[in-house]
């Protein structure tokens, strides 16, 4: 779950790492057989220690575990998650292949992308992540998986991560807002903009949206269908953001952004915060943005029987879809000499009730948890609608917006963000967004169409 990690990053201190290379996955990179889960694998020992890399906000679900699991010997890293395209998942991997050790049993990342390097052998070393669907993790488990949630996670036809939560986007709203100001809440991306435009006219200092941050691309060119990431194979891309579906979408938020009305300030920020508390009429959104940033006493606080959230809105003449703003994925190490205390861990932390319906903070991507964590919310009383909608958009994700190698996010926070804050425009800026995208995929191996 991408919320609080995107502003707290945890550095992994020496200390750690030390333990990590004693302790964690410490037998070469060849393994003794295909093994019976289709990967090499190294002589397995069922008491040994597991490592386990997570952020900060992943603590409960280690908790959680101990609690649930005493047996299992358990040594814990805090790193940043790979938040904000950091990229130091795969980087710290590439450190650990050099040395022929110290890789960590059971990884967190807050990216979606790392499945597809993840799989991949790289310059005769044995692949990270360990094939989870021949055997590894139990076939009724993957299935239960809301529909399309193991898709990031999936490589050649085999999964290679379990995620954690989804980030669809939906359409959040103050009722009380709406209802005051006498507007109606818009049905398409047409309306959405027109009442945009409205709200600049009608009440400045308030807003119906925000492009300050790295992802804003996933809640609005995804939920869009542009064509800026359609990953067709394993190292192919095709970039078009010159097409219609880019283009209105730019248009729409040219306008809102000049306006005011959907500023370019971080949703993550003190600026953010201190200018907009009470004056969020809606945003389009992720799902984590419910406790990220409205239901939250750090952030703006929504009082109690105010916050609504509606499906995710659609162009008119067309089926909605949604974007996807994170959803952290948990992956198992090949190289680990204890597969299954790792299995068991990261079985638990994505699918037990202990951790994802009781503690999570995010919709859960095993449907199970996920149809109990909608009521558990809903029994709060703190919503002014039910969560219904949360579940439909969780299966409406375009599917035309893939997960290479590359941060799409680092990709925009470098060359767009920039550049709206000081004043240029969306439409103009993307071929430029084009351009960025086809060399940074380039660099990474891939063939641009």
């Amino acid at each position: 779950m991408r919320q609080i990690c995107r502003r707290r990053l945890a550095v992994i201190s020496t200390a750690a790492l030390a333990v990590t290379l004693t302790l964690a996955g410490c037998g070469k990179s060849g393994g003794t057989s295909e093994g019976s889960y289709g990967f090499p694998q190294v002589a397995q020992d069922d008491k040994a220690t597991i490592t386990v890399w997570v952020d900060a906000d992943r603590a409960g679900a280690v908790d959680a575990f101990k609690k649930a699991n005493p047996d299992v010997k358990l040594e814990v890293v805090t790193y940043d998650g790979s938040a904000n395209g950091s990229n130091s998942f795969r980087t710290k991997m590439q450190l650990f292949d050099r040395a022929g050790s110290g890789w960590p049993d059971v990884v967190f990342s807050s990216q979606n992308n790392d499945a597809a390097w993840a799989s991949q052998a790289t310059n005769g070393k044995q692949a990270f992540a360990a094939v989870l669907d021949q055997g590894l993790v139990d076939k009724k488990t993957l299935a239960d998986f809301t529909a399309g949630a193991l898709n990031p996670c999936t490589v050649g036809g085999k999964v290679y991560c379990l995620r954690n939560d989804l980030a669809q986007v939906v359409l959040w709203y103050d009722k009380a807002l709406l209802q005051q100001f006498g507007y109606t809440l818009p049905a398409t991306w047409e309306e959405y903009q027109a009442l945009g435009e409205r709200v600049g006219r009608e009440h400045p200092g308030y807003i119906v949206g925000s492009v300050g941050d790295s992802f804003a691309p996933e809640v609005y060119f995804w939920s869009g269908k542009c064509q800026a990431n359609g990953i067709t194979g394993p190292k192919s891309v095709t970039v078009n953001t010159g097409s219609t579906e880019c283009k209105r979408v730019a248009a729409m938020l040219d306008v809102l952004i000049k306006n005011g009305t959907t500023p370019s300030v971080s949703v993550f920020t003190p600026e953010f915060v201190k200018t907009y508390t009470g004056k969020v009429l809606m945003m389009p959104g992720p799902a984590w943005y419910s406790g990220a940033i409205f239901n939250n006493p750090q952030s703006l606080n929504v009082p109690k029987g105010e916050l609504g959230v509606a499906a995710p809105l659609p162009w008119r003449g067309e089926e909605a879809v949604t974007g996807n703003v994170g959803g952290g994925t948990w992956f198992i190490s090949s190289h680990s000499k204890n597969l299954k205390a790792a299995a068991k861990f990261a079985e638990f932390v994505t699918t037990a009730d202990d951790y994802q319906v009781n503690l999570a903070p995010g919709y859960p991507a095993y449907a199970p948890a996920a149809d109990k964590w909608i009521k558990k919310q809903e029994s709060s009383g703190y919503y002014a609608t039910d969560l219904q909608p949360l579940i439909k958009a969780g299966t409406q994700i375009w599917n035309g917006w893939g997960s290479g190698i590359f941060s799409q996010e680092a990709i925009w926070a470098k060359t767009v963000t920039p550049a709206i804050a000081g004043g240029k425009s969306l439409v103009g800026l993307l071929p430029e967004w084009q351009t960025a995208i086809k060399n940074q995929a380039q660099v990474d191996g891939y063939t641009v169409a």
